[in-house]
């Protein structure tokens, strides 16, 4: 019979409906009998396309033995990290207190009271290789529960205090650096973990970390560092190079487990696709090496067939399983290339793609250009081989998909699909792009409220902190594709919740709005992870609303928080890098140009000078059919028109504004 887990829109936690563990989703429900009952929680969180979440739900949690043990001692919880960010973020800092380490799955023990006195990741159901094993860890846990509750208990506590001071202020700490210092230390510290052979940055395994590369173009363009914008090419490219791109399908997978970016653990997901497309559009508008504008149509081709679902929203990621092995989806081999496109063919893609009867990963290849020297040249006429190898991939067997949408991350694909739209002038990718943004208004926005969770047409959780900020951000981001300034308001409304039901009084913000849940500690994150954090989301925000609008309040606001993010520096501050990309124009000082048009066309002057890269320039454009609309979004542009039906051109810095000139 299936367990509660039947009754969730959730793909992750449906998938464990059949386990003989008498699941919870998490909620009043376990939480009340756990008290009730004086049972510890079982608390195992994971997500849909991680593969040791497959390897554990196989292991032990479809096991008798250790459903047993489960449903008889403790309350078992199931939590969809991607739902459920906010919960994942508490418990994550509790494992990486106690290990030095986190990740996916983990498996945490709780007091009735929710307080972590035991956190891991991955288990295998029994001891093996000196690693202890789930079902031995739930036996003692089990036995010693009423004779060593008080021990747990204050283990539990102890533990929760730790984490409640941790996001306090450090009497002990440095004084703050200035961002020039913060800035040049981040470009520094990625500098000397540089893999100059290979590209990216450390040993394995790699991450492609996007918003690092991102400070780093903006940072090479702004300084002239000529060192820091060969690190993020370099980087791009042998990315591109490796398995971890899908040569045949398009995207990215999260990463790569070796230090060449050949062999990845095969998920891929919604926020590293849009990312890394936004990553090659822009390092695309210096130079416009024609790699980097393929490499992100390509990417962002593969979200809109993969990823996007019916009502218009894009799915959060597909699974690295399928028919129950890792990666087997992508493999290939010869005699399977060779089938699909004759010998002849076959043998010469083959070679190109280093697709070989050995194989490069367990008897089978990845698909990958690290050892052809012409990788830049793939001959003509092999993108038909590979729509027909993906062709034959696809009706071989099936992938799965996870279903949710998930608001930040959809609003880190509008930033993409809008800035690739621009950038490129693509207007498939602009009509794309005003889909997703009436999707999102439409599904996600309730008043000024949003949710988190959209699935199988139901809207859920409370929208957390980069929800609104990667939201808002995106919408900007439209604003530059086509100058339609209800972008910018709706942008400000957004902000205007974060000000309002995010603040601390420190200048941050918290990760969930002061009516959401009640946990065992409000989660506020400063340091960025996979993603940029909310707290530098909302950096980027505050700063690109000062540049648009020059209302006083959006500068305030963003200098209070980049004091605050430049207070976490600490040692690392290329841990940071999307923080300290929201203070480079504290560093290199911005510029405002407002184009007052006579009407709607936009001149080919002022359409050259939007598509540079300049990370220093913000554009407005004023015509008559929208000064209204601008004028609510910027009120200092009400006073500004053309002359004599001239386009008229004011140039601003720090909120002053020199006198109009008609040429650019």
């Amino acid at each position: 019979m299936p367990n509660r887990l039947s009754r969730e829109t959730s793909p992750y936690l449906r998938s464990h409906a059949e386990n003989p563990v008498d699941w919870y989703p998490w909620g009043e429900e376990a939480l009340s009998r756990a008290v009730r009952e004086d049972k510890p929680i079982f608390l195992s969180i994971g997500y849909s396309t991680c593969h040791w979440c497959h390897v554990m739900a196989e292991e032990s949690f479809s096991d008798g033995e250790v459903a047993e043990v489960l449903n008889r001692a403790f309350i078992p919880v199931k939590v969809d990290r991607e739902e459920r960010s906010d919960l994942d973020s508490v418990y994550m800092r509790a494992c990486v207190a106690m290990n030095g380490s986190g990740g996916w799955p983990m498996t945490l023990l709780l007091t009735p009271e929710r307080k972590p006195f035991f956190a891991a990741t991955y288990l295998p159901k029994d001891n093996r290789n000196r690693q202890l094993g789930l079902l031995p860890l739930l036996r003692q846990v089990s036995a010693r529960w009423e004779s060593e509750r008080a021990g747990f208990v204050k283990a539990a506590d102890d533990l929760t205090d730790f984490l409640r001071r941790a996001d306090g202020p450090n009497p002990d700490a440095p004084d703050v650096p200035d961002a020039g210092t913060g800035v040049r230390a981040a470009a520094a510290q990625l500098a000397a973990s540089f893999d100059e052979e290979y590209g990216g940055f450390g040993t394995a395994p790699k991450f492609p970390s996007p918003h690092n590369l991102l400070f780093l173009l903006r940072y090479a363009k702004l300084a002239g560092d000529k060192a820091a914008r060969h690190q993020a090419d370099r980087t791009l490219q042998q990315m591109y190079r490796g398995g971890i791109f899908d040569h045949l399908g398009g995207g990215f997978a999260r990463y790569s487990t070796d230090r060449e970016w050949l062999a990845p653990h095969f998920e891929k997901t919604l926020y590293d696709n849009a990312l890394l497309a936004l990553c090659y559009a822009e390092a695309w508008q210096d130079g416009h090496l024609a790699l980097y504008r393929t490499v992100a149509e390509r990417t962002l081709d593969y979200c809109l067939r993969e990823l996007k679902i019916e009502d218009g929203g894009f799915a959060s990621g597909q699974d690295a399983d399928a028919g129950g092995e890792e990666g087997a989806y992508y493999l290939l081999t010869a005699d399977e290339v060779a089938a699909v496109l004759g010998e002849s063919e076959g043998k010469h893609f083959c070679e190109c793609y280093d697709i070989t009867p050995e194989g490069n990963f367990h008897g089978k290849s990845i698909p990958n250009l690290l050892l052809n020297n012409r990788w830049q040249f793939v001959p003509e006429g092999y993108g038909v081989h590979r729509e027909k190898l993906r062709h034959f991939r696809q009706q071989r067997m099936a992938l799965a998909r996870d279903d949710k949408v998930l608001t930040g991350w959809n609003g880190l694909l509008l930033c993409a699909l809008a800035r690739a739209a621009w950038v490129f002038g693509d207007a498939r990718l602009l009509d794309e792009a005003h889909e997703l943004a009436d999707f999102m208004a439409e599904k996600l926005l309730d008043g000024d409220r949003l949710a988190a969770v959209y699935c199988e047409g139901q809207r859920s959780q409370a929208g957390r902190l980069d929800d609104y900020a990667f939201y808002a951000l995106g919408l900007l981001e439209l604003y530059r594709a086509d100058f339609d300034p209800t972008h910018i308001t709706l942008a400000k409304r957004l902000a205007e919740q974060i000000l309002a039901r995010f603040a601390d009084s420190d200048g941050s913000f918290f990760m969930t709005p002061v009516d959401g849940e009640a946990l065992i500690l409000r989660p506020k994150e400063l340091r960025d992870g996979a993603l940029p954090c909310g707290n530098s989301a909302a950096a980027l925000l505050l700063e690109q609303l000062w540049r648009l609008t020059a209302e006083p309040r959006w500068r305030d606001a963003g200098d209070g928080l980049k004091e605050r993010l430049r207070a976490v520096l600490g040692d690392y501050p290329a841990g940071s890098c999307a923080g300290l990309t929201a203070m480079l124009c504290d560093v290199f000082p911005g510029r405002e140009l407002v184009a007052a048009l006579p009407d709607g066309a936009i001149p080919a002057a002022l359409a050259r000078v939007c598509g540079r890269y300049a990370p220093e320039l913000t554009v407005l454009v004023k015509t008559p059919s929208n000064a209204a609309a601008l004028g609510d979004a910027a009120p200092f542009t009400k006073s500004f028109q053309p002359k004599d039906g001239q386009v008229c051109y004011y140039i601003c810095t720090g909120g002053a504004c020199q006198l109009p000139v008609t040429e650019i």
